[in-house]
């Protein structure tokens, strides 16, 4: 057994993987350039994992929706894309109301809804031509801002294969391409 002196070893530890720091710089640096795309889930909800049976798109009450503690870390989500200088040129939404409050509260713009975010939580089959539908719009995102795209957990995961928790934000390049991944949890 190697033994390492404990100063050598607590360098060896802090040098090992990934730094997130510089993970969430490079993140927050593309964004702010413009021309990138953050794919984010909406924020925090009340407990559970899909909607009620029955939901309607057109009724809030009737869809699991955001938490006070989401629609705080929605606002403070949107405070840190103003801090770090990102301009979102466009927002697009899922139809869902937890994705559109999420929307609107980040206070970056006006927000419209676009259909192929829409979850497939319940349709797997609709998953593949949205998500192409997906890949179609961002790779035609040249800017000048950063495209933002609020949805859920099922439409990342099938164009990042990443989990995303509520409120994070994937950053990618046109292509596809991850730059990065920004979380701000819930409070």
């Amino acid at each position: 057994m190697i033994r390492l002196p404990i100063p050598v070893l607590f360098v060896l530890l802090a040098t090992a993987g990934p730094n997130p720091a510089r993970a969430d710089e490079a993140a927050w640096q593309a964004l702010g350039r413009g021309g990138h795309i953050a794919l984010m889930r909406h924020a925090e909800t009340v407990s559970g994992v899909g909607d009620p049976p029955g939901f309607r798109l057109d009724d809030c009450a009737t869809q699991r929706n955001l938490s006070e503690a989401g629609r705080d870390q929605a606002r403070r989500i949107g405070a840190a894309f103003r801090s770090h200088g990102v301009e979102a040129s466009r927002i697009l939404s899922s139809a869902w109301c937890r994705c559109l409050e999420t929307g609107r509260l980040l206070g970056l713009g006006p927000v419209s809804v676009f259909e192929p975010i829409n979850s497939f939580f319940n349709d797997r089959g609709a998953g593949s031509k949205q998500t192409a539908a997906v890949r179609e719009q961002m790779a035609a995102w040249t800017g000048p801002g950063t495209l933002v795209l609020v949805t859920h957990q099922v439409n990342i995961s099938a164009l990042t294969d990443i989990y995303p928790a509520s409120g994070e934000v994937v950053v990618l390049q046109p292509g596809g391409q991850i730059v990065g991944r920004l979380r701000i949890p819930a409070q």
